[in-house]
């Protein structure tokens, strides 16, 4: 079974959380949502979410995916050297990396963008080009382990990405 990790902070968008973590629940995957701190989030709509566990109590070696939703949530996440450094790892072991709309911001930090074809919402182009990525202004970008998206509209062309990557995994295993 494929284990993902769902990283979330406040003001996160709530269909680009809630997409997600249905669909790999549907996939019967094990999911965790993950934040800086186990607590509550309120997303940008107004849904109220749990973290089930913090950053702290994770290691990337126990998983197979990393999800990282949009909203302004990502703003945040990445101020945190425990997720970034997360990231890293997940991007080191060539694990599965995805990231919506804002998303992307956290791959900035974690400093995994240069030379690689990415997409996100269109106001943070500019900062996937300055940490080197090759903006392609396309709704899904797959480029190798990384796989981004511009905005919701882009989701389930996403996620037929994601889930074909999601059978190569468990062909692996």
């Amino acid at each position: 079974m494929l284990k993902i990790a769902i990283l979330i902070e406040d003001m996160v968008e709530d269909v680009e959380f809630l997409y997600p973590y249905y669909r790999f629940l549907e996939e019967k995957y094990d999911v965790d949502v993950i934040s800086q701190t186990k607590k509550s989030i309120k997303g940008k709509k107004g849904g109220i979410f749990k973290a089930d566990l913090s950053i702290s109590e994770v290691q990337s070696n126990t998983y197979d995916i990393v999800f990282i939703p949009g909203g302004y949530a990502p703003d945040k996440l990445r101020a945190n050297k425990d997720i970034l450094d997360f990231v890293q790892e997940m991007h080191q072991s060539e694990k599965l990396i995805a990231a919506i709309c804002h998303g992307p911001w956290v791959l900035v930090s974690a400093q995994i963008c240069k030379d690689k074809n990415m997409t996100s919402f269109p106001s943070i182009q500019d900062d996937l080009k300055n940490a080197g990525a090759n903006y392609i202004n396309k709704p899904v970008s797959v480029d190798k382990n990384i796989i981004t998206a511009m905005d919701p509209s882009a989701m389930p062309e996403m996620f037929q990405e994601i889930m074909t990557a999601c059978k190569d995994l468990k062909s692996l295993s």
